[in-house]
């Protein structure tokens, strides 16, 4: 079995999640007292949610990267980053390391060719979907388009991730405002909608709508039991 590096923190409360999520993969699949071999180097995020503010992402870069150097000498064999956000960084902690970083848009992108989905829409921070470089991944390296909330909607869903969800509370009227997004971006020709911040499935869950939801965290750790068990 090989060793999971994890990059976390960002925030504590769904690293919880992918800690927890891997541990019952691995127990699942091979059973008996088995669990995952994970190594994580956890983040203060007060510094990288004030590094994003201010839009000092080459500080935010060499934070994680030392984190990803760190969990590399510690014996990790692939290094996971547990936040979509920060995958806007992904290309220089990959140049950093000499292991595989196995990239959450990727995962996300093959269980959505897997499902037929040709059009689907994005919920996650502001930064996620309104920028380039999770998008267009999805886009270029999958050919499925990505649409996204209206601007008001954009800016009530990144506040309840920063203000509710990463401080570990889960509001009613916050969850009823996801599920209108949700239904609102099926109106507009979504197949699915990616639960594109890690927090995200803390509010809201298939349970909540008859729309395929696609939780990223799940995702994403399916795709590191695979190979961590050399399936993939």
């Amino acid at each position: 079995m090989k060793t999971i590096g994890v990059i976390g923190g960002m925030s504590w409360e769904s690293t919880v999640t992918y800690y927890q999520g891997l541990n019952q993969g691995i127990k699942e699949r091979l059973g008996g007292h088995n669990s995952a071999k994970v190594l994580i180097n956890s983040v203060n995020f007060a510094e990288i949610e004030q590094m994003q503010r201010d839009g000092a992402w080459d500080s935010a870069a060499v934070v994680l990267c030392k984190a990803a150097q760190s969990l590399e000498k510690a014996g990790a064999d692939f290094i996971l980053i547990a936040t979509n956000t920060m995958h806007k960084l992904a290309g220089q902690i990959e140049e950093s390391i000499s292991i595989p970083l196995l990239h959450i848009a990727d995962a996300t992108g093959h269980e959505l060719t897997r499902r037929g989905i040709s059009k689907v829409g994005l919920l996650g921070t502001a930064f996620t979907m309104e920028e380039d470089f999770y998008k267009q991944r999805i886009t270029n390296k999958f050919g499925i388009e990505v649409i996204v909330p209206n601007g008001v909607q954009r800016k009530l869903v990144h506040d309840v991730i920063y203000d509710e969800l990463c401080q570990g509370k889960l509001n009613r009227r916050s969850k009823h405002d996801y599920q209108t997004i949700i239904e609102e971006l099926a109106m507009n020709g979504a197949q699915g909608v990616i639960l594109g911040c890690t927090e995200i499935g803390l509010l809201v869950n298939q349970t909540d709508t008859e729309i395929a939801l696609f939780d990223t965290v799940e995702i994403h750790v399916q795709e590191a039991i695979k190979e961590a068990l050399n399936e993939s």
